[in-house]
């Protein structure tokens, strides 16, 4: 029949244990802890601890063990509500030099200026890796040149043919066409407009002529015989 072992929870909490193994097991996580605490010189918690020493031991055994070393004044602990935090002992650490604590300062602030003066480097050197990338390489734009030269001879041949012809019109005849047909267009535009004006006169004349002796409204004549006046579509003759 299989018998279940219990691990102790700490050493320092019995001096005795029918499991030498576990009792091994227990004091290296404690020597585990307490290295670690010292090396970062930082406040952790319990699950913290756990998870930064990649989870090597049991979360039990990890709190358990934190709690012994607290207990025993290897580290110290303090408790933040329902939260506790646990750092190492700082009467084990050397005073530090007030001048020490300022060259540190000064030497982390010129490390930091470096620090982001290489990122905008780096963010420059990657933007025009960037450009590079999306330009054209030695070969495309050889092809794009081949290209040019050949459009650009097509379409001399076809500027020299014209040239040669001698059916072509020079640039100011053309220009001199141009005025004289919009000038004709502005005759014949004057032309239709007084057209349109006199029709109009005319239309209106007969008209009122016929309201002399029609019994009913000139808007209902217009109605019965179908007459629609510029007015309908709110437009009239232009000026000349």
């Amino acid at each position: 029949m299989a018998m279940m072992m219990i691990l102790p929870s700490c050493h320092c909490m019995s001096n005795e244990t029918k499991f030498p193994n576990e009792q091994g097991y227990v004091s290296s996580c404690e020597q585990s802890i307490a290295s670690y605490l010292t090396k970062q010189n930082r406040p952790y918690s319990a699950i913290d601890i756990y998870n930064n020493l990649h989870k090597a031991f049991g979360k039990t055994l990890v709190v358990k063990s934190l709690e012994c070393l607290a207990s025993s004044g290897k580290i110290r602990s303090k408790s933040y509500g329902k939260q506790t935090v646990f750092v190492a002992d700082q009467a084990q650490f050397p005073e530090v030099d007030e001048d020490e604590l300022k060259c540190m300062e000064s030497k982390i602030t010129d490390l930091s200026s470096k620090i982001q003066s290489t990122n905008e480097q780096c963010r420059s050197m990657e933007s025009q890796l960037r450009g590079l990338n999306s330009a054209l390489t030695t070969e495309q734009a050889k092809e794009r040149l081949a290209e040019a030269t050949q459009e650009c001879e097509s379409v001399g041949c076809r500027l020299n043919n014209i040239k040669s012809n001698n059916n072509s019109v020079a640039p100011e005849e053309r220009m001199e066409d141009c005025k004289i047909h919009k000038q004709k267009i502005m005759e014949n535009r004057a032309k239709y407009v007084k057209e349109w004006r006199k029709r109009k006169r005319l239309g209106n004349d007969i008209l009122n002529a016929i309201l002399e002796g029609y019994p009913k409204s000139k808007k209902e004549l217009f109605e019965d015989i179908g007459i629609e006046t510029d007015e309908d579509y709110n437009v009239k003759p232009p000026d000349i």
